[in-house]
């Protein structure tokens, strides 16, 4: 009879399994069709769009690559989407810590202010926003995306920053405030050190609708020389026909740094996540 706990805990454990390797096979997939289409050229793609190339084309690769125009719009992403998240981390920290230690009702409106904006999606407002925009100055720039990129971002990164440093024991806020330290050095010394899984995880959790963000460099980015990377991919679709082998070498490329940055924090994005979830 003992052995039945151990039995059930295992069936389970193997259920769990087969789901996640299910979910991970859906998951690939798009990702296989696209990577392996891409080395295709245009007419393979309709032959056999699920299997492996006959012949390797890797012209769609040094086509792009060879196109000044492709490097362009990669270094404007790339600006976009990093001023944006160390904006985005700074702002977020600095508003959390504050947050998370004042305790009062005014301080409760203000958290349920920001979480509410999770409920709001932004290109709700993009007609004012485009009259704010135009009203800075910012119009026809890669500057116009970053104020907008910050502001989709804030409302997730103050509910799990406020929520991780909460979690902060405060007998180690309150030793460094005996030993002489200031808000601000506690802040930059004890705070952002411990909540480098939180940081990551707004990092990553915010990079891929950075990234992948088509909306806004398309009612704000007409000049060729300010294109995102997605928006310039549109370039490649024609009125009567489109090359979508260059259109998905193009994706696949555009990929490379998301995949990147992700395996390279994703320890501290699983430990931001999972925070709290287990109390000893």
């Amino acid at each position: 009879m003992k052995k039945l706990p151990s039995l059930k805990i295992q069936s389970q454990n193997r259920f769990s399994h087969v789901v996640l390797v299910l979910w991970s096979l859906v998951v690939l997939f798009p990702l296989w069709v696209m990577v392996i289409n891409s080395f295709k050229d245009r007419l393979s793609i309709y032959q056999n769009p699920f299997g492996l190339p006959s012949k390797w084309n890797f012209t769609n690769y040094t086509d792009i690559l060879g196109s000044g125009d492709f490097l362009g719009y990669f270094k404007n992403s790339l600006l976009a989407v990093i001023l944006s998240l160390l904006f985005l981390l700074v702002i977020t920290s600095l508003a959390s810590y504050a947050l998370a230690n004042w305790r009062g009702k005014l301080s409760r409106i203000i958290y349920f202010i920001f979480i509410a904006g999770m409920m709001l999606p932004i290109k709700i407002a993009s007609i004012k926003l485009l009259e704010l925009i135009r009203a800075l100055g910012l119009l026809n720039t890669i500057w116009a995306l970053i104020p907008i990129y910050t502001a989709m971002g804030v409302p997730v990164a103050i509910f799990i920053l406020t929520e991780f440093i909460r979690q902060i024991p405060k007998e180690l806020l309150e030793a460094s405030t005996i030993d002489g330290a200031g808000k601000f050095r506690i802040f930059t010394t004890i705070i952002v050190p411990l909540s480098r899984p939180a940081l990551a995880s707004v990092a990553i959790y915010n990079l891929v609708p950075f990234w992948n963000d088509l909306w806004f460099p398309l009612i704000f980015i007409t000049d060729e020389k300010s294109k995102t990377l997605l928006l310039g991919v549109t370039r490649l679709f024609g009125q009567y026909q489109t090359d979508w082998s260059k259109v998905l070498a193009v994706l696949t490329l555009s990929a490379i740094p998301v995949i990147a940055l992700y395996l390279i924090m994703s320890k501290q994005f699983i430990r931001g996540l999972t925070a709290g979830a287990v109390k000893g």
